[in-house]
């Protein structure tokens, strides 16, 4: 098990073409824990407008009346891929792994199976 300083470090050297990592609180909005970014990718501001993302598809679940869980979410850009993995694991709700792929280098599967590997060693 590892610390979130520790998961965040795992997840930008394992996860080839990530290009930043956040952990975020979906009620807050505010990001736990960052890792990468940059002046192209501010991940404080990705993961406040993240948040925004998570409750709106929350909201609308329980709108339609679905009775399953959220596993990820995924966005893609014309050049990244942005996933949102939505924490189940030993009592993490209200968090997710916020991950910026650049799209050129990343295998998509390969960094979704990752993901759920670094959230499985999470200690928050």
């Amino acid at each position: 098990m590892g610390n979130t300083e520790t998961a965040l470090k795992e997840a930008m050297t394992s996860i080839e073409g990530t290009i930043g990592v956040a952990l975020v609180d979906y009620s807050s909005g505010m990001a736990l824990g960052t890792l990468g970014g940059g002046k192209d990718l501010d991940l404080s501001v990705a993961a406040a407008g993240n948040t925004d993302v998570v409750r709106a598809k929350v909201r609308t679940m329980e709108l339609l009346g679905l009775k399953d869980e959220i596993e990820d979410i995924l966005i893609t850009l014309g050049g990244q891929y942005h996933l949102i993995r939505l924490l189940k694991s030993r009592g993490h709700t209200g968090l997710f792994l916020y991950l910026a792929l650049d799209k050129s280098r990343a295998n998509l599967a390969m960094a979704r199976h990752q993901l759920r590997r670094v959230e499985d060693t999470l200690e928050v």
